[in-house]
């Protein structure tokens, strides 16, 4: 029997809330080049993904946060989630101050805050994962 292994990334995104807005990037890069996505990126060596997910939310938006303030809102696995192969993230929410200021760094081409239910079709499944911090906003654990 032979056995077949998966290359699987790992990589941490975060809903970042201020004032019924979520927090998008543009993406400035493929793949989706263009589109808007949640914040978020790669889990680097020796990094937590809760530490991950405050460093790609500064990276990109310039929105400092503890990590510790971080919510887990779930792993997020579908098997064609990324085009570029098996990725797995782990979503974090976080809300934010009403004053909270993001300006586009990293690879974001640009940010926005986009009302909650104005949310439709983001990159990868990043709809289904504000779906489910929406979910978790109303019905906290």
């Amino acid at each position: 029997m032979t056995e077949t292994f998966e290359t699987i990334r790992y990589t941490a995104d975060v809903v970042c809330i201020r004032d019924g807005a979520v927090l998008l990037i543009e993406r400035g890069w493929p793949p989706h080049k263009g589109q808007f996505a949640l914040p978020g990126g790669h889990v680097d060596p020796g990094e937590t993904s809760r530490t991950a997910a405050a460093r790609e939310l500064l990276e990109e938006t310039g929105v400092h946060v503890d990590p510790w303030d971080l919510t887990l809102i779930g792993i997020f696995d579908t098997p064609d989630r990324d085009p570029r192969g098996r990725y797995v993230t782990a979503a974090y929410l976080i809300t934010v101050p009403a004053d909270t200021t993001a300006q586009a760094g990293d690879d974001a081409a640009a940010v926005r805050w986009t009302p909650l239910e104005n949310v439709r079709v983001l990159a990868f499944d990043h709809t289904d994962i504000v779906t489910t911090a929406r979910y978790r906003l109303h019905d906290p654990f």
